[in-house]
Order: structure tokens, then C-alpha cells, then sequence
């Protein structure tokens, strides 16, 4: 594009956001945009972005105290989250919030541990303390799949206490998995190399056991049992699900990844049914953004954006995050430690550059194909992801991939300088942060 072309969209783009200036009005635009809408899902373009985390939590609480929204659904692992779950209910021994996020303790901790998340389990504890009635009360829930131990142990001790022969049944079929003892990789890895016995037969029966025993159980004490399974089933179908996924990694990263959104867009079908409420999901932009809008398609993934919009039409909208520079918490590796990285300024020809040169410094943009920004910014740009670990030195090949924003999301908040998420573990790593480029002089 000509430099005239370019100066002429940074101000159509500049017309049409709408300043955000940290008052409690800021995100009407959004709750507009979301009107009657019962599945809202709303992203996040890093995993370490304390802008993202926060102001996800607060239009979050809006949608529950003014929209009538009953969960939470996360991505994160079904058993951590049930804790959650659980303690913000007050049925938990948990102490305190803290307390009830100890269950994240594989990598990457600081997604779900860290004082923005905390400050919102501690908000929706005294939210639902407030409301007598389990029914007025909000849940949090996990989407993904990757606790197969976690999950496996969680069915059985289900079972022990509700059916101690069933329990039997289901130690000897999950036993399978002590042929692979180690990381869950590791099973898939041997599974498909043909040196361990593939448990995929073994994961899918103990699934159609629990189902068909799901009406005696749910009729032994009202709504509590009715939870209780409700848990147990959905771990039993991550066992099998995860197996399926473990096995898939080893050949085919687009089967893995698709498998997992599906797997995600299952469980928020399930939850819906189970609440029978509306639900906010948190994810990364690139699992709530609509994969046909972007690159991804191109390689034949999906995500649960693209599902959820399939499946519920104008009853899902999604909202993006972008941000052009700052800091955030990542790591440099798989389960490496966490680290506050600088966020390199976004590239000239991406989305975040050319709000960067709006000069407005916060703003939300409503996408929809009625507003007027649609057409403006409907021919493909690049888009930066940063996921759990950040690498500015392949800064074009691991973070930016093309995509039309206006049909990924139906709107976009930008933050364009923006901060790490503070961890509850904070390191001297973490606290020191990424050395000045220009060390040792530091000039």
C-alpha cells in the first residue's frame, strides 16, 4: 500500500474504535455487541498479558451480575478447574483462593496461577456466597484434556465411592497405561510406534459403563450426585478423548490440534446442557477466533470458535485482544521457567502496528459486517500470537500468522503497551526480567 493509502486507514480505523479510559462505561460497546447472546467467547493474545486477564475478568462479571451468565468455562485441565469449581460453591476444604488454584501445578502454572485469576476467584466466591440458591450460583469449569492421570484417579475415586465393583473394573482397564509409565507423550509415543499395547478400546469401554450406569447413580442424592457424576463422566470421556490425542501427536499436528478444539467445543456443549445457563469462554484468540478467518484453514485445523459459531449461530459471539508492545510473563522453552520478556514492537504490515498508529493508546473496535469498521479491515493482515512460550528472535515465523479480524471476532479490545501477569510463584528469573539488549553497557 502507498503511504497515502496506509494514512487513510489508520484514520478510518481511528473513527470507528472507541476510546477505552478505565471507566466502568468502557465496555458497553461490548456488552452491546454481545446483546442476547447465551456462549460469549473472549480470547486473549498471549498467555502472560495482565491487560487481557483483567479485563476478560471484568466484563466477565458484568455478563454474570447483568446478563444472567451461570459459568465460566477456561482453557484449562477439567480437574484443576473442578477445584475451582468447588470452592467458589463453598463445597470445598480449600481455605482460600490460593488454596483452590494449587491443583495447576504443571507448566505453564502462571496461566491459571497468578494474581489476576486470583482476584477473580476470590470476586466470584463472594459473588456466589451472596446467592443462596445453587442454581443463582456461577461455576468454573476447564476445557481441555491434557490431565489424563489426573482424570483417570478422579473416575476411579468416583467410582470407589458409589460402586466399588464398577471401581474394580475401571483400575483393570485404565491399567493399561501402566505399560507406558512416564508423561502421557510417552504413551502415545509407544502406542503408535506398536511397543506398548494401544488402551484405546479400553478407555472407550469404561466410558459407555459409566454412561449406562449414569441413571442409578444420579438417583442417589439429588442435585449433589447429579454434579458428582456429571464430573466423574466427563473425566471418563477426557481419559478417552486425551488417549486419542497422545496417539495423534506422534504423526499429525493438525489431527492433535483439531481433536483438542473439539474436545473443548464437546465439553462446552456438555456444560451447557448440564447448567443449562449461558457461559463465558476464556481461551487464546487462536481457539476463540474463528479459525476460517485466518491461516489456520488454510492447513486444514479448526478451532472452537469456528465450532461454536457452527453450532449456536448469532447465539456466540467472540471478542479479540491485540496489543503492539510491553511486557509479558512466557518462556523461552517447553517447561522452562517463566520469565517477564519484552514484547517486541509489532511488525509494520500486522493488525497491532496499524492500531499502534491510531495513536489512540486503548479502544475497542466493534467488527460486526453492520459496523463500519467491517470493510475497513476485512482484507487479510498479519496477526501476532504469543502463546506460552515467547520467542522474539523467530519473532515472524513462531508469532504472526494472516488473518481478516473482522470475521475471526465480533470485536477487538486493544491494549497497546500492556504488562506481564504477575505469577503466584514469583521467581528471581521472573523478577529480574530480560536483560537489556544493550547489556552490558545497557546504553
Amino acid at each position: 500500500m502507498s503511504a497515502t493509502a496506509i494514512r487513510s486507514l489508520v484514520h478510518s480505523v481511528a473513527d470507528h474504535a472507541r476510546p477505552l479510559h478505565g471507566t466502568p462505561s468502557d465496555f458497553d460497546l461490548v456488552l452491546d455487541i454481545i446483546a442476547d447472546a447465551s456462549i460469549v467467547l473472549i480470547g486473549e493474545a498471549s498467555h502472560g498479558t495482565h491487560e487481557f486477564y483483567r479485563i476478560r475478568a471484568e466484563i466477565t462479571k458484568r455478563l454474570i451480575t447483568e446478563r444472567g451468565f451461570i459459568a465460566v468455562a477456561a482453557e484449562a485441565d477439567w480437574p484443576d478447574a473442578y477445584r475451582i469449581n468447588r470452592y467458589v460453591r463453598n463445597a470445598s476444604d480449600d481455605a482460600d483462593a490460593t488454596e483452590a488454584l494449587a491443583g495447576f501445578r504443571r507448566f505453564p502454572q502462571w496461566m491459571w496461577r497468578n494474581a489476576d485469576v486470583l482476584d477473580f476467584v476470590g470476586w466470584l466466591r463472594q459473588h456466589n456466597d451472596a446467592h443462596a440458591k445453587i442454581a443463582d450460583q456461577v461455576g468454573f469449569y476447564g476445557l481441555d484434556l491434557y490431565s489424563l492421570h489426573a482424570s483417570i484417579e478422579a473416575v476411579l475415586t468416583y467410582l470407589r465411592m458409589v460402586d466399588p465393583d464398577a471401581a474394580r473394573r475401571a483400575a483393570q482397564r485404565y491399567a493399561c497405561f501402566d505399560h507406558a509409565p512416564g508423561e502421557p507423550q510417552e504413551y502415545g509415543y509407544a502406542a503408535t510406534m506398536g511397543l506398548t499395547p494401544s488402551c484405546e478400546r479400553a478407555v472407550v469401554e469404561q466410558l459407555v459403563e459409566l454412561r449406562r450406569s449414569a441413571g442409578r447413580y444420579a438417583s442417589r442424592d439429588g442435585r449433589i450426585a447429579s454434579d458428582d457424576l456429571f464430573y466423574a463422566e466427563q473425566n471418563a470421556r477426557l481419559v478417552k478423548n486425551a488417549e486419542e490425542y497422545y496417539r495423534a501427536m506422534v504423526r499429525d499436528h493438525v489431527g492433535s490440534w483439531n481433536l483438542r478444539d473439539r474436545h473443548m467445543a464437546e465439553t462446552l456443549e456438555e456444560l451447557r446442557r448440564h447448567t443449562k445457563g449461558k457461559i463465558v469462554v476464556w481461551a487464546h484468540n487462536s481457539h476463540v477466533g474463528d479459525a476460517r478467518a485466518t491461516g489456520m484453514t488454510d492447513r486444514g485445523e479448526l478451532n472452537i470458535g469456528q465450532l461454536a459459531r457452527q453450532r449456536y449461530g448469532e447465539a456466540a459471539r467472540t471478542i479479540g485482544f491485540t496489543t503492539y508492545s510491553g511486557t509479558v510473563t512466557a518462556a523461552s522453552d517447553w517447561d522452562g521457567r517463566a520469565e517477564r520478556k519484552r514484547i517486541r514492537p509489532a511488525l509494520p504490515e500486522s493488525y497491532e502496528a496499524l492500531f499502534h498508529a491510531t495513536e489512540i493508546p486503548n479502544f475497542a473496535v466493534d467488527l460486526r459486517r453492520t459496523s463500519g469498521a467491517a470493510p475497513v479491515l476485512e482484507r487479510r493482515r498479519l496477526e501476532r500470537a504469543i502463546g506460552v512460550i515467547y520467542r522474539p528472535d523467530t519473532e515472524r515465523q513462531s508469532h504472526y500468522f494472516p488473518a481478516s479480524l473482522p470475521r475471526q471476532f465480533d470485536a477487538v479490545l486493544h491494549y497497546d503497551i500492556t504488562r506481564a501477569v504477575e505469577p503466584l510463584e514469583r521467581t528471581g528469573t521472573w523478577d529480574r526480567g530480560e536483560l537489556p539488549e544493550t547489556y552490558p553497557s545497557t546504553l
